[in-house]
């Protein structure tokens, strides 16, 4: 329980809102709106229990099905590359989802949060490597902060947001008992994390957090780190689960502020794809939580800007299925010769059509999900190696490039599959 209980006047900056002047917001990397109000399609875009029951699962099994030995390569590939903090706290999410989906947030045991603390002994083996993660980093975590005590971030990093994305893992671990078997203070470690955000981080002019910690700005990717990890933490605490919700939002900002280089993280298709799992991830987490009730208007609003997302995205699929790392206003003007296509953050956001689609029973782009689906799973496809590495991605440390190894990309085939595979168990709303 966090000793600070953050203004209330402060929640809905939680996300950056859409509604700066532009000549307040000093360099603007990118402000695209998402919809406008004179043109009801979206016209500008920004730069996430028993599975083995026969039946529908099984007759889903066609060709476009990554295989067992496929799938355990990805994930080998991702407990390789995740080194970064977000990248961690991205391979948790996968993990969760794939492994272990009644601790998941969009498909909890029950469908209600918060979790079991008893971990069931038939997922205890799946989970464990969830909470290994956990254990490393809060072990390591004040070493890591030079011996900081009281208020720091899990992982020392540049970015005020990224090590946030970790805290669900931690909270989990502390929930389900694992302080009794390691000593490990779960709880304060994640607590220490919540105060540091609203102590420590540097802000706008009217209180939305930056992303980065050398300076104020404000990044899409944000909305994937943070705000999940504070609805989580709400909805086991006395805070209110509004502080991971929006504002008024009616555009979204890849970058606002600031002169730094944006060199960290992935491109401008992938700003939405975070976007919208963030928002989905918020949404499951207040859906299945006692709050549900006092929040419909809130639950609306996520909905409606995920569907803003998707059709303003699939708008611009091309016959590949597969999504370029730039996406312009018009989808009939090229970018650059320098664009290249961009199978990490196709999958993120075809992983969200199928969120959606359970979470509210249908989605008008289920169609492109499964497209883009099919050309990445596809038998024999270009886009995941002998290896088990997902081609093409952008190189996670220079959006402007094209990388050769992602950990996030790793992370993006796990959750679509997990993603596919719920909704197919569900009765594939929405076809």
């Amino acid at each position: 329980m966090a000793s600070k209980t953050p203004d209330l006047a402060l929640y809905h900056l939680v996300i950056a809102r859409g509604n700066y002047p532009r000549s307040e917001c000093g360099r603007a990397i990118s402000l695209y709106s998402a919809k406008s109000e004179k043109d009801s399609s979206a016209e500008h875009l920004t730069l996430e229990a028993d599975y083995q029951r026969p039946g529908r699962l099984k007759d889903a099994q066609d060709k476009y099905v990554l295989s067992d030995a496929q799938l355990a390569k990805v994930k080998a590939g991702l407990a390789e590359a995740a080194v970064g903090s977000w990248e961690i706290g991205t391979r948790i999410q996968a993990l969760l989802e794939f492994d272990a989906p009644s601790y998941s947030v969009y498909t909890p045991a029950g469908n209600t949060l918060p979790f079991p603390k008893q971990v069931p002994t038939d997922v205890q083996l799946s989970i464990e490597p969830v909470f290994a993660i956990a254990r490393d980093v809060v072990r390591k975590r004040n070493a890591s902060n030079n011996n900081t005590k009281g208020p720091q971030q899990l992982m020392k990093d540049g970015s005020a947001a990224d090590p946030v994305s970790i805290g669900v893992g931690v909270l989990l671990a502390g929930w389900t008992g694992q302080s009794t078997k390691d000593g490990l203070d779960y709880f304060g470690a994640a607590t220490d994390q919540l105060e540091f955000l609203w102590t420590d981080i540097p802000r706008t002019w009217d209180g939305a957090f930056s992303h980065r910690m050398e300076m104020v700005q404000l990044r899409n990717d944000y909305l994937s780190m943070v705000p999940p990890f504070l609805v989580y933490y709400a909805t086991s605490s006395t805070l209110d689960p509004r502080l991971g919700t929006c504002g008024n939002t009616s555009c979204w900002a890849m970058g606002l502020l600031g002169s730094l280089q944006m060199t960290q993280g992935t491109g401008p298709l992938a700003r939405n794809a975070w976007v919208a799992a963030g928002a989905l991830r918020v949404l499951a987490t207040i859906k299945y939580s006692s709050y549900a009730d006092s929040f419909i208007n809130e639950q609306a609003d996520l909905v409606r800007w995920t569907k803003e997302i998707h059709a303003a995205m699939y708008r611009r699929l091309d016959e590949t299925g597969i999504f370029k790392n730039y996406v312009t206003n018009d989808p009939e003007v090229p970018i650059s010769s320098s664009s290249f296509y961009d199978a990490a953050s196709t999958a993120l956001l075809a992983s969200t059509v199928y969120r959606l689609s359970v979470l509210e029973g249908e989605c008008e782009s289920i169609q492109y999900a499964e497209r883009s689906r099919k050309a990445l799973f596809a038998p024999h496809s270009k886009h995941i190696t002998e290896e088990g590495w997902l081609k093409p991605v952008v190189n996670p440390y220079n959006y402007r490039l094209e990388g050769s190894k992602s950990a996030e990309g790793q992370a993006f085939v796990l959750m679509l599959h997990a993603a596919w595979r719920d909704w197919v168990e569900k009765g594939s709303p929405g076809t």
